[in-house]
């Protein structure tokens, strides 16, 4: 692209796009960071080459900053399908959160937000933001420490630069009136090693982000990726500093204040951990299959923490949980679906034994083998196969 892109921006655009060639790979986060440094303008605005921006799409972005020099803005984000580019309208109705995994995921909009929004118009105020689309003053970017360089190609910027903007005075809101076309692709058409983080940069970011922001939950990404506990990510003093200087809030204050809706598995619930049949040694497991939608779940043998697909939470409201997820039964089978219906309960019986309210029917790994789906029957008192222990329990 190198020349060809040089003679077409100059022959189209003349001086008024000005292309910059870093002599080495430097992946997305750095360049970003280049690309700041090098602007001279009083608006930052950062989109992925795989956007095509509306009619309309940069005033009410430009509009909002003038208003709040703290925001960092996103667009509503529409559709370019990826077979034949077709353009598609998404709508305004979501906001950004992320799992503890550190992934950023999209959640429907509380009613405590729907409240504070007059009309459609009105920005929402979003915890995350999915990071290949903002605006921001090019000032207020640089005082709050632009991104974080020790960073490698791409993964969890975004999550990094929400917390932090919220946490150190800013806001990060989407835009609805300004919109922009995204292309969704299903992987990556690029290499993603960095020098450093070798074939696992989004983990090796984490960690940066996960030691400088997230206070005592970052042990909620550790149980995710116990592998990197301990790992060396390079110098985090200039972020520990930066935190410091701004006079930053913790992230329970982030939890508390801007995504008081986001589940924590360890908190005011009555276990968590594995789910251990102790007769055969199984415990309760994802078995690595698509969270986002609704599966059937199974066992396998108990990987004593190796495994975050067999952590699960027994909450207050008696709900066996994945994060966002909930477990019900239907048939003989156990599904991971959405929480929030009475077919989730689940009774956790002093005989040790899990039942399922709405069937009646318990836990049971009767005739299941390693790697099987996990099946609800009759409850039996006496079955070794029906009894079910936490990992963890907290005094009730």
């Amino acid at each position: 692209m190198k020349e060809p892109l040089d003679r077409y921006c100059t022959e189209n655009f003349g001086s008024l796009v000005k292309i910059y060639h870093s002599p080495e790979r430097l992946g997305l986060i750095k360049a970003k960071s280049v690309g700041a440094k090098l602007a001279g303008g009083d608006v930052l605005v950062f989109l992925d080459a795989h956007c095509e921006a509306n009619v309309g799409w940069y005033e009410p972005l430009g509009t909002r900053i003038k208003e709040s020099r703290s925001a960092i803005l996103v667009p509503g984000i529409d559709n370019i399908d990826d077979d034949n580019l077709a353009y598609h309208n998404t709508g305004s109705g979501a906001m950004g959160g992320f799992s503890w995994s550190l992934h950023f995921d999209w959640r429907s909009l509380p009613n405590r937000e729907m409240q504070r929004r007059k009309s459609e118009i009105y920005t929402i105020r979003s915890p995350t933001m999915p990071g290949g689309l903002l605006a921001v003053n090019r000032e207020y970017f640089a005082e709050i420490g632009g991104y974080d360089d020790g960073m490698e190609i791409w993964g969890g910027e975004n999550l990094e630069l929400s917390f932090r903007v919220w946490m150190c005075g800013g806001s990060l809101e989407f835009v609805p009136c300004s919109r922009v076309g995204h292309i969704f692709r299903p992987s990556h058409p690029y290499n993603m090693t960095g020098k450093n983080s070798k074939n696992d940069a989004h983990g090796f970011n984490s960690v940066r982000l996960a030691e400088v922001w997230m206070d005592e939950y970052k042990r909620l990404y550790y149980l995710y990726r116990r592998d990197l506990v301990g790992k060396d990510v390079g110098d985090l003093s200039s972020r520990h500093e930066l935190r410091r200087r701004l006079q930053c809030k913790s992230f329970q204050w982030y939890l508390e204040n801007v995504f008081p809706e986001k589940y924590i598995p360890d908190e005011n619930v009555f276990a968590y951990g594995m789910l251990r049949n102790s007769a055969t040694n199984f415990c309760l497991d994802t078995l690595q299959k698509d969270e986002k939608s609704y599966i059937t779940v199974g066992v396998f043998h108990c990987q004593n923490g190796g495994s975050s697909a067999q952590f699960y939470s027994y909450s207050k409201l008696r709900e066996l949980r994945r994060e966002e997820r909930c477990l019900t039964a239907q048939g003989n089978k156990v599904h991971l679906g959405s929480c929030g219906t009475k077919g989730e309960v689940w009774e956790h019986q002093k005989d040790a034994s899990m039942r399922h309210s709405v069937s009646n029917k318990c836990l049971d790994v009767t005739g299941v083998k390693n790697g099987e789906d996990v099946l609800v029957n009759t409850c039996d008192e006496n079955s070794i196969y029906q009894k079910w222990n936490f990992e963890r329990y907290f005094e009730t």
